[in-house]
């Protein structure tokens, strides 16, 4: 062809690459994990990072959280009111389903959300920043393991921000959820709560603090990886961060999923 090079485009080939790509980064993902597991549990530990890890993770979001899930509990409660008026023309049901589904369900995982678009987007914006501006280079020179420094405070305070987030979380909903079937539905607070206990018991709230453990151990993790990877510019350390949010965000449904199966054998 005279000299020319004729460009194909064989699928089978980009599959292949991206399918070494997609290894390589679950790979990495894992020897992340693994070597964040292992210096969590061996000295030398960073007591006063991980206390102010936490202050940033628990106290400053148990506001915005609180009022969040307070009204997904308004919502819940109005709707499934109307609609089961509509169906079956009586809502005494309303506060025992509307406790199930904020203990199993709304509670836990607003929370997560929440605490993965303010907490995982700073923290991956923050790594990223570290990394284009050679300071996690800088750690490695001075002989310090950049996952022990940076990684490990965040994920131990991230697991602790969890469960007491999730608690709070799902506590301050049913007390919102309480008061809105007084206001709206005409029930006492005692009516509410006996008529919320045939539907759910303690083991939900635990069930409920373990769920916030698991989504809480996901946000560093992810925020740390794709900082690790960030690549030079404002541009980079914003496609970090986008890519944290969702990457944690779709973890936290898988994670979800997976413990309310693991947990309906426990009911």
């Amino acid at each position: 062809m005279n000299g020319e090079q004729r460009l194909t485009w064989n699928p089978f080939e980009m599959l292949g690459f991206w399918l070494i790509d997609a290894w390589a980064a679950v790979y990495d993902f894992l020897s992340l994990l693994a070597q964040t597991l292992m210096a969590t549990f061996t000295p030398p530990f960073r007591f006063n990072d991980t206390l102010k890890q936490f202050y940033f993770v628990a106290n400053q979001s148990v506001l915005i959280v609180c009022f969040c899930v307070t009204s997904a509990a308004a919502v819940t409660i109005v709707e499934s009111s109307y609609h089961m008026k509509l169906v079956i023309q009586n809502d005494s049901l309303v506060p025992g389903f509307a406790a199930l589904l904020i203990l199993r369900e709304l509670g836990s995982v607003v929370m997560a959300l929440l605490i993965t678009s303010r907490v995982g987007a700073g923290l991956a914006a923050e790594v990223g920043s570290m990394q284009i501006t050679e300071q996690v280079d800088a750690l490695k020179m001075l002989g310090i393991n950049p996952i022990r420094f940076i990684v490990v405070p965040r994920f131990v305070a991230c697991i602790a921000a969890g469960v007491v987030l999730s608690v709070v979380a799902n506590l301050v909903c049913l007390y919102g959820a309480m008061l809105v079937s007084t206001w709206k539905l005409g029930y006492t607070p005692g009516g509410f709560i006996t008529a919320m206990q045939g539907f759910v018991h303690f083991r939900d709230l635990i069930f409920a603090a373990i769920k916030g453990a698991a989504f809480g151990s996901v946000i560093p993790l992810f925020s740390c990886y794709f900082g690790f990877r960030c690549q030079s510019g404002a541009e980079g350390v914003g496609l970090a961060t986008t890519n944290s949010v969702v990457a944690t965000s779709v973890s936290v449904i898988v994670i979800d999923f997976c413990l309310t199966y693991v947990f309906t054998n426990f009911y």
